[in-house]
């Protein structure tokens, strides 16, 4: 059994911004030189996410409407109180898609849908630069 871990480094526009990361979860797996496993990806901290989406220019722009429908930014949050940052709709948007996601492979490939792909999403009330970990457990 190998495991391997590395990160990469994605800047982003926050507010919804929704990242295609799905090459460097393969590439990192052709480096590992695993054929059969699974892969992890996380985004540490609490105002990004990771999912699966069909990553096309509807859905980039469907995801920050439906988000915004559900939890808006200008609503009430009692986070807002405790750290007066105003991106207590960031930290729920994150608790909603959840922080990590685990894929298996096989023969070296995702095991994703044709029209699937690995998406980091930044909910927060800014830009930043996001770390993503990949880990990678297989044989």
């Amino acid at each position: 059994m190998t495991i391997k871990t590395t990160s990469v480094e994605k800047k982003t526009k926050g507010f919804s911004d929704v990242i295609d990361i799905t090459n460097d979860v393969e590439a990192f797996i052709k480096k590992c030189d695993v054929m059969n496993g699974i892969a992890t990806v996380f985004i540490p901290g609490s105002t990004g996410a990771v999912t699966t989406v069909e990553y096309e220019p509807g859905l980039k722009k469907d995801i920050p409407e439906f988000v915004e429908k559900i939890l808006p930014r200008d609503a009430y949050y009692h986070h807002n109180e405790t750290w007066n940052d105003g991106n207590g709709f960031s930290h729920m948007r994150s608790a909603l898609f959840g922080p990590s996601l685990t894929v298996p492979f096989e023969n070296g490939k995702l095991t994703l849908g044709t029209w699937q792909q690995i998406a980091l999403l930044d909910f927060d009330a800014r830009g930043r630069n996001r770390k993503v970990i990949i880990q990678v457990m297989g044989e």
